[in-house]
């Protein structure tokens, strides 16, 4: 089966959607967390890590940096490394949990991206993935990033994958700040971005409640399905597709009644 698509623009999961979750979880997240105490003493005061520490402790609900690691005026070592071991607990923790905020996610985008400048990471994306996006490309499809990891790490992925640099075929990235994936504001506030109306773009992802959320926004929506995703509920009534090659781009406009329903 194919999904018949005649709109202007693709908007792309990441995790379970382009690149396995094995990659995510395996890979990504223990290199983050074993670089995790180094990379706080190395940026230690750096402007881009004071930035991440503030949304850190607003995430943790305190008002500021300062109370929330209840530091006072003197900035002596004893006081640096109280600040950094209460940092490093509460990222540990909500990696622990798998938190999506954004402070997290800006910090480990922080890591992995030093990673790939290192030549340490090299992202795994899926056979399908490289050819899509340049057949998408060539035929005038805008597509675009969505994924709650950091836009920072999003360029970084894509930039660094096993099937070379694919940010030329990306025209855009959002990422937690825009809003929460399970939020259908969220996919209204990217379709305005982008210029384009709801009903003219196609959302793929491997999250059923993340795919509702986008078709309550109004955009076309179709479950990717790669082996190790997590399995999803019977019923869910979303096109399912195997590889991002099932994607036809036509140029007969959509028949809106039959949005998730592919063609035989």
């Amino acid at each position: 089966m194919t999904f018949e698509f005649a709109g202007r623009c693709i908007l792309l999961d990441v995790e379970g959607t382009t690149s396995s979750v094995s990659y995510v979880y395996d890979v990504l997240f223990p290199y983050a967390r074993k670089q995790l105490h180094s990379f706080l003493v190395q940026n230690w005061q750096k402007e881009k890590l004071n930035r991440v520490c503030e949304r850190l402790a607003k995430d943790a609900g305190a008002a500021s940096f300062t109370n929330w690691c209840e530091l006072d005026s003197q900035s002596d070592n004893s006081q640096i490394e109280k600040a950094i071991s209460r940092v490093e607990a509460e990222v540990i923790r909500q990696m622990d949990r798998d938190a999506k905020l954004t402070g997290l996610k800006e910090l480990q985008g922080m890591i992995w991206s030093d990673g790939y400048n290192a030549g340490e990471l090299h992202s795994h994306v899926y056979e399908d993935v490289a050819p899509a996006l340049m057949l998408w490309k060539k035929a005038g499809i805008d597509v675009r990033i969505y994924s709650s990891g950091s836009i920072t790490a999003q360029k970084k992925f894509f930039a660094n994958s096993e099937a070379g640099n694919l940010l030329p075929y990306l025209n855009g990235h959002y990422d937690t700040q825009i809003g929460s994936k399970r939020d259908s504001a969220s996919y209204k506030s990217i379709a305005t971005d982008t210029g384009v109306a709801t009903d003219e773009v196609l959302f793929l992802s491997d999250v059923v409640d993340e795919l509702r959320a986008a078709k309550d926004a109004g955009m076309w929506t179709a479950l990717v399905v790669r082996p190790g995703n997590a399995p999803v509920p019977d019923g869910h009534g979303f096109c399912s597709l195997s590889s991002l090659r099932d994607v036809n781009i036509t140029s007969q406009a959509p028949v809106r009644r039959s949005r998730d329903k592919p063609s035989s």
